[in-house]
């Protein structure tokens, strides 16, 4: 079974170092769309420290499971918001932008430095529409190319990275308890929060500039930021003293909301038809959202029975009974879209993976086939065809689809794990080593890298190319290590 309920992040876990909209104060740009320019936040933090700062956060994460390893869901947030960066005209060469599904069911997202846009599960159900998921991401990218961190930090002349690493990393982990966040900066050379949030409006203001041209930019309707926050803001005073998530790290007020309306309404009035993938990825997130496969269950069945008679409830329904192992009900609430969607990816996926459930591996290996044909660099299609061929027995088969296109590896980490069973299934420890090796360095894991590409130099019946090839790779990620560093790891070690 593929889903799992996701569960709200504890507020004492801590990560290494985060970027949430409100908490940090910056420049004041109101009357100027365009960015400061020749830059002294370099003299903060280097876009080389950013890069480091958010490649140490993404680590953290993967090691706490809080990324959602579901390559179709990430893949349509990475299309999404690269669509969003390809309108920018302001930075006309983006950042190296990563997206990510965030293990968390209250509605937030946050931008880390080095270019990480980070979405959480809630955000993507609470989302009416495709114009209003692509304004919380637009909004987040324009963070990333303002460079709001490193100015920030130049503003408050807080020389020390580490104390920005504890103040940054309570407002992921903590921002729905105040007291972690407050205990967190006071630790952090006494800034005073409140001042923090009253300087980080000017922030917030730029990034809605930004992020609403981005908006029309990419075709989407540019109120879609504004009706997303001004409806979380109507819902307020449902909650009490437990705010959603988004309005803890991101306030939203009447000024704010009608600002950004007067600027999206400068683009003209927009009808934009959502794609069939966003209602697909949405469906597919509630049900990864929810505790478990019944209640996900439970809620898609109402939906329809209710008359909704939608794509996204269809494909939902039978998500979640193949979770339930149910397949012949889960094919059965499928086959409408499969009739209407003959080519669609998504919908070809959760037909095959239902009919290996049901044992039927040869049928779904031709669904699997066709769909590679249809689309060849499709990054979820690749790594699931190369699985199922793994599971049929023909590893070999595998391993072709799986190197058929190398940008699938690296911006896949799970390409490399798939690599490393396919290696393992045809016998050859040491290239499954090697891979896992490569696994668990795109995760930010360094240390747990070296020590598989050790485990393989152990292998007593390793031919000299194998050899050559782990220790040259080892060789590589030692370099990469600045030498305090690997001071300190071998010490720990």
């Amino acid at each position: 079974m593929e889903s799992r309920g996701l569960y709200m992040l504890k507020p004492a876990l801590v990560f290494g170092a985060v970027f949430a909209l409100t908490t940090l104060p910056a420049l004041s740009q109101k009357d100027i769309d365009l960015p400061q320019l020749g830059n002294p936040a370099d003299l903060a933090l280097s876009p080389a420290e950013e890069a480091k700062l958010g490649a140490e956060v993404v680590a953290e994460m993967y090691q706490y499971d809080y990324i959602v390893d579901d390559p179709e869901i990430t893949e349509y947030l990475s299309n999404l918001g690269w669509k969003l960066a390809a309108a920018d005209t302001s930075s006309p060469t983006p950042p190296a932008f990563n997206f990510y599904l965030i293990a968390d069911n209250r509605i937030n997202a946050f931008a880390l430095p080095g270019g990480y846009v980070n979405i959480n599960a809630g955000t993507i159900v609470a989302a009416s529409n495709e114009s209003e998921l692509a304004g919380v991401m637009g909004h987040e990218e324009s963070h990333i190319t303002q460079r709001h961190m490193a100015r920030a930090a130049g503003d408050t002349q807080v020389a020390d990275i580490a104390t920005w690493i504890g103040v940054l990393a309570a407002i992921i982990a903590g921002s729905a308890n105040p007291n972690v966040v407050l205990g967190a900066i006071s630790v952090g050379q006494g800034i005073n929060y409140q001042r923090q949030v009253a300087y980080s409006r000017d922030d917030e203001r730029e990034a809605d500039r930004f992020g609403i041209r981005k908006l029309a930019g990419a075709g989407y309707d540019p109120m879609g930021m504004a009706t997303f926050f001004g409806k979380l803001s109507q819902q307020t005073r449902l909650y009490g003293n437990r705010l959603p998530e988004i309005l803890l790290t991101h306030p939203v007020n009447t000024a704010r909301i009608a600002d950004a309306t007067e600027r999206a309404a400068q683009y003209g009035p927009r009808v934009v038809k959502d794609s069939i993938e966003f209602s697909l990825m949405r469906a597919r997130t509630r049900v990864l959202e929810t505790d478990s496969p019944n209640e996900a269950q439970g809620y898609f069945a109402g939906e329809l029975q209710s008359g909704k008679d939608t794509p996204e409830n269809h494909y939902g329904y039978a998500y979640a009974l193949a979770n339930l192992d149910q397949n012949p009900q889960a094919l059965a609430a499928l086959q409408p879209l499969i009739d209407a969607y003959p080519r669609q990816p998504n919908i070809a996926l959760l037909q095959a993976q239902i009919l290996m459930q049901m044992g039927k591996t040869q049928d779904a290996l031709n669904i699997y086939a066709r769909n590679f044909a249809a689309y060849p660099r499709y990054s979820p299609g690749i790594q699931k065809y190369g699985e199922a061929l793994i599971n049929a027995g023909k590893p070999d088969q595998a391993r072709q689809v799986l190197l058929s296109y190398n940008q699938t590896q690296g911006s896949r980490p799970d390409t490399y794990r798939l690599l490393s069973a396919a290696a393992r299934a045809s016998g050859n420890t040491a290239e499954a080593q090697y891979q896992l090796a490569n696994y668990l360095f795109e995760r930010g894991d360094l240390r747990g890298a070296v020590e598989q590409l050790n485990a393989g130099l152990r292998i007593s019946s390793i031919n000299s190319d194998d050899r050559a090839k782990l220790l040259a790779r080892r060789k590589q990620l030692i370099d990469s290590i600045p030498k305090d560093e690997l001071r300190a790891l071998q010490r720990q070690g």
